[in-house]
């Protein structure tokens, strides 16, 4: 009866070799939005990011957090579906740094906000593959947060675009 009851929950398909099969594997971060929980599917590649919901103008984004230099190094590299996320926050306690695109797959978009959270530029940014990449920053390294997301996802902040975010 037990081997019955076994070999009916398990599928067997011999048809195609190794090579035909297709893992995905997907990650879930749990963040607390005003006393609920809600499980975020994460790419594995920052799946030790902490994720929170920021207040960018009238639009509330489910951003990753990068907020020291080791998450701020890693940033998007290697993801190529940023799954449940609208993109990533990055967060300096000090002025910013310049960024680039090496080892990241996908076209981003990139709009950073001063400390006090007004807009202050944005650029558009390709991946590179090869050394020497492009580095992208305002005229100046005077901001503290940056948004990335995909390419065009942004196109709705403007200069009178407030960014909300409490360090904490």
């Amino acid at each position: 009866i037990i081997a019955l009851i076994l070999s009916a929950c398990t599928t067997s398909d011999n048809s195609g070799d190794a090579s035909d099969v297709a893992t995905t594997t997907t990650v879930s971060a749990t963040t607390t939005v005003s006393a609920t929980t809600t499980v975020i599917a994460l790419p594995p590649q920052i799946d030790s990011f902490r994720v929170k919901q920021i207040q960018v103008g009238d639009q509330e984004l489910t951003l990753a957090i990068a907020d020291n230099p080791s998450l701020r190094n890693q940033g998007l590299k290697g993801v190529t579906d940023l799954e449940d996320l609208d993109g990533m926050l990055f967060f300096w306690r000090h002025d910013g740094d310049a960024f680039w695109m090496k080892d990241t797959l996908i076209p981003l978009d990139i709009v950073w906000f001063n400390e006090d959270g007004t807009y202050k530029g944005r650029a558009s940014m390709e991946p590179c593959t090869a050394d020497p990449c492009p580095t992208y920053q305002p005229d100046d390294l005077d901001f503290r947060h940056a948004i990335e997301a995909p390419a065009g996802t942004l196109d709705w902040i403007n200069d009178d675009t407030v960014i909300v975010y409490v360090d904490d």
